[in-house]
């Protein structure tokens, strides 16, 4: 059977010679893995470029009742991205973002709402032209509340990463008192985002520390975010 359907591109990985293997979240079907010949070909021939993480694609695929892995019929770009390829903040901040999605996202079944989230997210993160330093944390605090453990304050999520049983694992590990200070940053966050007044990139790569240890409170084998250091890397002071 064939669907056509919107797909979010999260992750691939090479396959045999010229082919990969790529997750992609589908606005009809949820998470789905396909097989994709050829992409990786030489030259002129190469459409590697449309399997990158969160581009965003018009598909036909298979669909097997017995499950596994699946074939797309027929895709080409959805949105065509503006910014993001010529923006290695805002490559880097998408790069991060979907393999948090690719992690945290596993449901092979249809979710408007999420899909329409991480879609308006991409296209908006690629149509704004300055301001978006604290995007990845605001997307990370919306996403949780479409994976069910959205926080109702900044306390919420300060107090259950300060008081959780490895909270002072390793001696880098921030103080109760330390994480405590950012309670304000976070309901600045999660009440006007488009108005927080973060100060710096120390506070934003600490805010972004206590929201994957949260991430990791609620989401089994999170495990580490291989991402994360080119993050931080290119949004450093």
């Amino acid at each position: 059977m064939l669907v056509k359907t919107r797909g979010i591109v999260l992750s691939n990985i090479k396959y045999r010679e010229t082919s990969i293997i790529t997750k992609i979240y589908t606005e009809a079907l949820g998470v789905q893995s396909y097989i994709v010949n050829g992409v990786r070909k030489k030259g002129n021939g190469s459409r590697i470029a449309l399997f990158q993480p969160f581009t965003l694609l018009e598909m036909v695929v298979y669909v097997s009742h017995r499950g596994g892995l699946s074939r797309i019929s027929e895709y080409k770009t959805n949105y065509s991205f503006v910014s993001i390829p010529f923006d290695i903040r805002k490559s880097s901040v998408l790069l991060f973002l979907s393999e948090m999605v690719s992690r945290t996202v596993k449901e092979e079944e249809e979710n408007l709402p999420l899909f329409h989230f991480l879609y308006n997210a991409v296209v908006t993160l690629d149509e704004m032209e300055k301001g978006f330093e604290n995007f990845h944390l605001v997307f990370l605090l919306q996403l949780s509340f479409h994976l069910g453990f959205g926080p109702s304050s900044g306390a919420e999520v300060v107090e259950q990463v300060a008081f959780s049983p490895n909270a002072q694992v390793g001696s880098s590990a921030p103080t109760v008192l330390a994480m405590q200070v950012h309670e304000e940053y976070f309901d600045q966050l999660l009440q006007e985002p488009d108005y927080a007044n973060i100060p710096n990139g120390k506070v934003r790569r600490e805010l972004l520390d206590i929201l994957i240890r949260y991430y990791q409170l609620h989401v089994d084998k999170l495990g580490d975010i291989k991402s994360l250091a080119i993050l931080s890397e290119v949004l450093a002071e």
